[in-house]
């Protein structure tokens, strides 16, 4: 609203002549009002410029994550914040992760050239979290800006290219910048401290394995989520627990690898020695936030939990998880449809979740596009990119699911444990096996 002030005059202010012509709603000025005694504010006609800025390059709430960086620039990496203090860590400890996640592994996978080597900057002092950020860096060692020349001017089908200009109006040409998969280095990273404090604290372990390439599908409950091994699933190039399906697996890339084309798959994550109570009602459901979590990686497509759209086909009858008092004298149930959650909530089940990543964009065959100037093209992709990323997204998945259940543990402790628990309904959070670590400083 604008307003009368004695002032002096300042700059853009109206003349003495200009004063008679300025109305105030159904007021009008007195043409005789002097300037040198009053002043009119007023507001512009023309709207405000406004400034976009990016945004979505955080996750969390308590344990909160930041990645940055691009695929070509000079390095990606993270910014852990709410890390708790006094967890012993070490580069070694993310770098575990991270050359499960890097390129150049195998022949199924991107023959990009980088060691990924991690550098902590910061939050740690004498091997220990000091409570303080944490950052993160990975250099980029590998580069071939040159390899997406014809991509600064076509959009790659089905790839972030169009959206990127539509949303900015500018974007990062080499290997698609934010919305490559190497951004996902900085997840990794922050993920291997996340499944380190789980571990420690409640003996939680997260694995995730390589279910389905293409047309071949692991059949379901072939693999025991009991007694499954992180070793069992490095054991081969493609990560499938089972050596049979594996090989079937292997050779659905290679067919496709050779021709140029690409094809997609499905990673399934379990969770065992989840701490109950975990996820709240309504809005932040453990399951919700598992599903953003994991739809955040590039390339996903689709989210089941537990049962999934199987489910559907069942009657309640059928598909309820029916509860019983184990020898331990805690309440279990004898099926896990609800995939460890039900309202929301973890009820101390294995977590089972299973991940869809569509074919991988980036082709090395011809396709018909538009230009940035909004011309009918064609365009064989260049540049390295993963046959199938399913492989490479299995520690990826698991960084996120370990991240979700960080943050959600942590607001758990500071809503349900400020007080004594009720013994008679609730367990403490911490595990009582020898797998939780003291740390003596």
């Amino acid at each position: 609203m604008a307003s009368f002030v004695p002032t002096k005059q300042f700059l853009g202010a109206p003349s003495s002549s200009d004063v008679g012509s300025y109305r105030l709603g159904s007021l009008q000025l007195p043409s005789k009002l002097s300037s040198s005694n009053l002043h009119i504010l007023f507001r512009p006609s023309h709207p405000k410029r406004l400034e976009i800025q990016a945004a979505g390059n955080t996750y969390g709430n308590y344990f909160r994550v930041t990645t940055f960086g691009e695929s070509h620039g000079g390095g990606v990496g993270c910014v852990i914040d709410g890390c708790p203090p006094r967890l012993p860590l070490s580069e070694s400890d993310m770098q575990v992760e991270l050359d499960r996640r890097r390129p150049g592994q195998s022949r199924i996978t991107t023959p990009r050239k980088e060691t990924d080597t991690c550098k902590i900057s910061s939050g740690i002092a004498d091997g220990l979290t000091t409570g303080s950020p944490i950052k993160v860096e990975v250099p980029n060692t590998d580069q071939r800006g040159n390899d997406y020349s014809e991509m600064s001017q076509a959009y790659r089908p089905s790839h972030a290219d169009a959206t990127y200009d539509f949303k900015y109006g500018v974007r990062s040409v080499q290997g698609g910048g934010r919305s490559s998969a190497r951004e996902t280095i900085g997840r990794v990273a922050a993920g291997a401290v996340a499944k380190k404090i789980l571990k420690l604290y409640s003996g939680t372990e997260v694995l995730a394995y390589v279910s389905q390439v293409h047309q071949v599908v692991l059949p379901e409950d072939w693999i025991d989520h009991q007694t499954v091994t992180l070793e069992q699933i490095e054991s081969n190039i493609v990560r499938c627990p089972d050596p049979e399906y594996a090989e079937k697996m292997i050779a659905a890339i290679d067919a496709v690898r050779v021709r140029g084309d690409s094809v997609g798959g499905v990673v399934t994550c379990i969770v065992r020695n989840v701490p109950r109570g975990l996820g709240t009602p309504v809005f932040d459901k453990l399951e919700a936030e598992l599903a953003k979590a994991c739809m955040s990686l590039p390339a996903t497509k689709g989210f089941e939990f537990g049962s999934g759209f199987g489910g559907t086909f069942m009657t309640g009858s059928k598909h309820n998880d029916e509860f019983y008092m184990d020898e331990h004298g805690r309440i279990r149930t004898r099926t896990n449809r609800s995939g460890g959650i039900q309202g929301g909530i973890s009820n101390g089940e294995v977590i089972n979740m299973k991940i869809a990543f569509k074919p991988t964009s980036t082709i090395a065959r011809k396709q018909q596009t538009v230009t940035r100037d909004k011309h009918d093209t064609e365009l064989i992709a260049r540049g390295r990119h993963d046959p199938c990323v399913v492989p490479r997204a299995v520690p990826m998945v698991e960084a996120m699911v370990a991240l979700a259940l960080v943050d959600q543990l942590m607001a758990h402790y500071a809503q349900c444990m400020l007080f004594p628990i009720n013994p008679a309904l609730q367990e403490p959070l911490q595990s009582s096996t020898p797998e939780s670590a003291e740390v003596t400083l």
